[in-house]
């Protein structure tokens, strides 16, 4: 695959887009630490109905969604696909998948996104994160990421390890 044969100077070259989608926060935290620290634009995605996002409606309807594949529609966002070289994608994983959210961008945006290069980080806090990765990667129809990054609550539960992996993540990506 063509982004196996890119040198590190080239993937320094490349401008960047973190996509992502947060419900409680942790994605976000780790969206915006990714943003600052490579210079990249963020596009955070919203859809027009909000999931429950507390109890037992949060897990029945954030997965029902995710299981069904649903594409909920989003609020406006901004994306120049000519801009932007990698596109980085963040989501919490839901029933073992990524967000429904960022499933209606990639659906959105398909045509524009060939030939781009695409990394992503997951963030859990039950288990299914590295089969959502895998997920991701088969609904956008390439073999591997630049980058891959899973981690457990990384906004809630701050600690040395898990900002370490983080900034491991950034590292792969300059």
């Amino acid at each position: 695959m063509e982004n196996q044969r890119q040198t590190k100077k080239e993937f320094a070259d490349m401008k960047n887009v973190v996509v992502y989608y947060s419900m409680g926060g942790n994605t976000g935290y780790v969206a915006e630490k990714t943003a600052d620290k490579l210079g990249a634009d963020l596009i955070r995605l919203e859809p027009e109905k909000n999931y429950p996002d507390k109890g037992f409606k949060k897990f029945l309807w954030g997965g029902k969604s995710a299981v069904m594949g649903e594409e909920p529609l989003l609020k406006p966002y901004e994306f120049d696909e000519s801009l932007y070289d990698r596109i980085i994608f963040g989501f919490p994983v839901w029933a073992g998948s990524f967000a429904p959210p960022i499933r209606s961008f990639i659906s959105e945006n398909r045509k524009s996104m060939l030939g781009k290069q695409f990394a992503a980080f997951a963030c859990y806090a039950g288990s299914g994160a590295d089969k959502a990765l895998e997920k991701l990667k088969k609904f956008l129809g390439i073999a591997q990421l630049d980058a891959e990054l899973v981690l457990i609550d990384p906004g809630d539960q701050r600690m040395p390890e898990k900002e370490s992996k983080i900034q491991e993540f950034i590292d792969k990506l300059k």
